[in-house]
């Protein structure tokens, strides 16, 4: 599932913001770099990087659940959107379906000293080499490093842990989300 790419810059840190969907959101809606699909007994996810950050559609028994980390300007649907939240600090958010799904994630913003930036940015340059997905956006400065995304997945019979990291060097910040879709 692992693919690395150079392709065009990402969008600003300061316009991020947390969405989770009761639904599938279509695809084309994003400029996908990255995407795995996962299969289990009970269930089936797909997982792309984006050049906003990623979006994870867990489906189970026929119903679909979609987290995204979007850009605020990006055109996505109003229709069964159950969280809207900005990228600031850190934050948690939980929802039970009638399905009988569960999913909770925290998701936050840090901005770091430029030294400590670029130490943790080389940890995760490395760590791409082994995630399930990545990609290596190219520099919009010849002094800072690209930014990158990476994502790791946990499935197990009943559950789908999805842990994500997007840098972005101009700012000194990385973004870290962790999901739980659980049956």
């Amino acid at each position: 599932m692992a693919d690395m790419n150079v392709d065009l810059a990402r969008s600003d840190v300061s316009e991020l913001v947390f969405h989770l969907y009761d639904r599938s959101v279509h695809p084309e809606l994003f400029d996908t770099f990255a995407a795995g699909e996962i299969w289990h007994d009970a269930w089936s996810a797909v997982v792309r990087i984006c050049r906003t950050g990623h979006t994870v559609s867990f489906k189970s028994r026929g119903h679909w659940v979609t987290e995204v980390t979007a850009a605020r300007g990006n055109p996505l649907p109003q229709n069964r959107r159950l969280v809207d939240k900005p990228l600031r600090g850190c934050r948690d958010t939980s929802h039970r379906f009638e399905s009988g799904l569960v999913y909770q994630a925290s998701f936050q913003l840090e901005q770091l000293d430029p030294e400590v930036f670029l130490n943790l940015h080389e940890e995760l340059l490395v760590d791409c080499r082994t995630a399930d997905l990545a990609h290596r956006f190219p520099t919009v400065n010849r002094l800072a490093p690209g930014p990158l995304s990476l994502i790791r997945v946990e499935p197990a019979a009943g559950s789908l842990l999805v842990h994500a990291f997007h840098t972005f060097p101009e700012c000194s910040a990385v973004v870290k989300t962790q999901s739980l879709f659980e049956l």
